[in-house]
């Protein structure tokens, strides 16, 4: 079907099309996921022998094969003893943890005594940057744990916010933190507020930070962005036990086979050890074998992720592009451009982010319901619309960009019939 051109597309005529589109989560193309198929078709090449003779096929090595955890710190710059690598997916990790808090507690300082279990100490709160990472806030939803917002800018949270919050309320146990390219604005953590979250005063003496390291090797443009060192800085702060990192490779080999990482203190190493330990007796270790053999190291790494690149950047130009056409000129509308990750976050006047929603779902695009990057799913502002062009064909985000466009605009212009 050939599309029109930008100045014909209106809303009825995308509506007619009834087209079957889907931005609604960022999962890699088939493309992506190709550009690892080595992983399957010569995984027997990999054998199951490890570095030291291991027999990979058998139990054991609670906190992941040498080679994995050694790659986990070659890639996060960390030490392979602060490492723990383990399946596929480091959402699971977060789960984990948060979990093993709730019911076991943590260390309360590098040497010290584990603390109460969180859940015996009364409502407990986390932190939570918004817009922010749904699964985040369904992480603390499905928990129990209570989430308070504060606000997003494009160099991380608001820091005196968050300072204040955390000093004076105990029940604040943690906090989420996507420090690069964050899910979905595309925030990068100024330095500044690394080294703040890392030193300040927390009521709570078990304080953790959950820093989710999603996007550290997903970079669009030549620039590969990093952050500061948080656990070099939570270490130099005296909070050597404040951060637990997650990290994977999920949208870097294969998205439902892939290799995920914890990185921390050698006290929380420990503690996740104990309490891993009687919910498994050891990972996948061949999947974690092949993955070193494939990758091998950071310069591998960086290959295959500029060829991700290569397809994922014009989608997100593409997108840009539609927006600057169709609404830079529409007052209270804006959107980022970002430098990495799996998103774009659109804001919309206040009050129109559902309804584009429903009327992009009317003429058959599929977009993350709107709210869902706030705790409990309510922005206050309905204003903020999150966008995933990755799986999509090319073609086909230009179209769901023009659709996304059409129904902000027929929103708008309801409205504005409504108000004369």
């Amino acid at each position: 079907m050939s599309i029109s051109p930008p100045n014909v597309l209106n809303y009825e005529r995308f509506r007619q099309w009834q087209m079957r589109l889907d931005l609604s989560r960022g999962k890699p193309a088939p493309e992506q996921l190709d550009l690892s198929q080595a992983l399957l078709d010569e995984a027997g090449q990999a054998g199951y022998r490890a570095r030291d003779g291991f027999d990979c096929r058998n139990y054991g090595l609670p906190l992941g094969l040498p080679e994995a955890r050694e790659l986990g710190g070659e890639l996060l710059g960390v030490p392979a003893a602060q490492v723990v690598a383990a399946g596929n997916s480091s959402l699971e990790l977060m789960h984990d943890a948060l979990a093993f808090a709730l019911l076991h507690g943590v260390p309360q300082g590098e040497e010290g005594p584990r603390g109460a279990p969180w859940r015996a100490q009364g409502e407990i709160a986390f932190l939570c940057p918004a817009p922010g990472y749904d699964r985040h806030f369904a992480i603390c939803e499905a928990l129990g744990v209570r989430m308070i917002s504060v606000p997003m800018h494009d160099d991380g949270p608001d820091m005196d916010a968050v300072e204040s919050l955390v000093r004076e309320d105990a029940s604040i146990k943690g906090m989420w933190c996507m420090p690069l390219y964050s899910n979905p604005t595309g925030a990068i953590y100024a330095d500044e507020v690394v080294r703040r979250l890392a030193a300040m005063p927390a009521a709570a003496p078990d304080f953790r930070l959950f820093w989710d390291d999603a996007y550290r090797f997903h970079h669009l443009t030549d620039t590969a962005h990093t952050t500061l060192d948080v656990i070099a800085a939570c270490a130099a702060a005296g909070h050597a036990g404040r951060v637990l990192m997650f990290a994977s490779l999920s949208k870097v080999t294969i998205a439902g086979g892939a290799l995920a990482w914890l990185a921390a203190s050698p006290g929380n190493v420990a503690w996740w050890q104990r309490c891993a330990s009687v919910r498994s007796i050891g990972p996948d270790k061949l999947n974690q074998l092949r993955h070193v053999r494939y990758l091998r190291g950071r310069a591998t790494l960086d290959a295959l992720m500029a060829r991700h690149r290569a397809l994922l950047a014009p989608k997100f130009a593409a997108v840009d592009e539609v927006f600057r056409e169709r609404l830079s000129n529409v007052p209270g509308v804006r959107w980022n451009v970002p430098q990495g990750g799996y998103f774009i976050s659109l804001y919309v006047p206040p009050g129109h982010a559902r309804r584009t929603v429903e009327l992009a779902g009317e003429a058959g695009l599929v977009l993350t319901p709107a709210g869902a990057a706030f705790p409990y799913g309510v922005d206050p502002q309905d204003s903020h619309l999150r966008i995933a062009p990755s799986f999509a064909s090319l073609d086909e985000v230009r179209l769901a960009a023009q659709g996304i466009a059409v129904s902000l605009l027929r929103s708008l212009e309801t409205s504005e019939a409504l108000a004369g």
